[in-house]
């Protein structure tokens, strides 16, 4: 599976949004990756997790982690597959904690997974938890990276597919992407 098959299937599902789109990262985008589309169907997250662990082949995690929301329906695949146990981090206080008895214990291997990435932000706060905690993240598994760079993760990183997409500082938005109105589908809210 190539980047070409993985945006062809998210053609298909309606995952791939136009519009006027404020994204994770705080930047404005006409396009958007709607993963909870794509993923709600179990033949494509099944497909999708096994295409990631491929291009690990050497992985062996105790645990996998996802930031929540938009990583968890994946990294409970890709636990599922690789047979171990999944959990995720969320936000409490604006800070990635691990929270509903989550638990790592320090020396163990940790997979990190995410649908889909603008700067990374999220998965480097997680990994920095993890490292927090005395464990050792082996690995990011994405879906989608859209960040239009190299983001240095200080381990292995993989995606099925990178999009390079227009994003666009509050301050640098055009007049023709201001003139549309603006939503914001992911997990965190709009700021009043």
């Amino acid at each position: 599976m190539d980047s070409k098959d993985v945006l062809q299937i998210f053609k298909e599902t309606g995952a791939m949004l136009e519009g006027h789109f404020i994204l994770t990262s705080g930047l404005h985008s006409p396009h958007y990756f709607q993963c909870a589309k794509v993923l709600q169907y179990p033949k494509y997250n099944t497909c999708f997790s096994s295409e990631v662990i491929k291009r690990f082949p050497d992985l062996k995690p105790d645990v996998v982690i996802s930031p929540a929301v938009g990583g968890i329906v994946f990294g409970t695949e890709v636990g599922r597959q690789l047979g171990c146990r999944t959990i995720f981090a969320e936000r409490e206080n604006g800070e990635m904690t691990l929270r509903r008895g989550f638990n790592i214990s320090k020396g163990e291997n940790v997979f990190v997974v995410e649908d889909v990435i603008t700067t990374g932000g999220s998965v480097i706060e997680v990994i920095e938890l993890v490292r927090q905690l005395g464990a050792r993240p082996v690995g990011v598994g994405v879906i989608i990276d859209r960040s239009n760079s190299r983001i240095n993760f200080g381990c292995d990183y993989q995606s099925l597919a990178k999009v390079e997409i227009i994003k666009f500082h509050e301050n640098e938005i055009p007049a023709w992407l201001k003139a549309i109105p603006v939503s914001k589908p992911g997990s965190r809210r709009l700021k009043n």
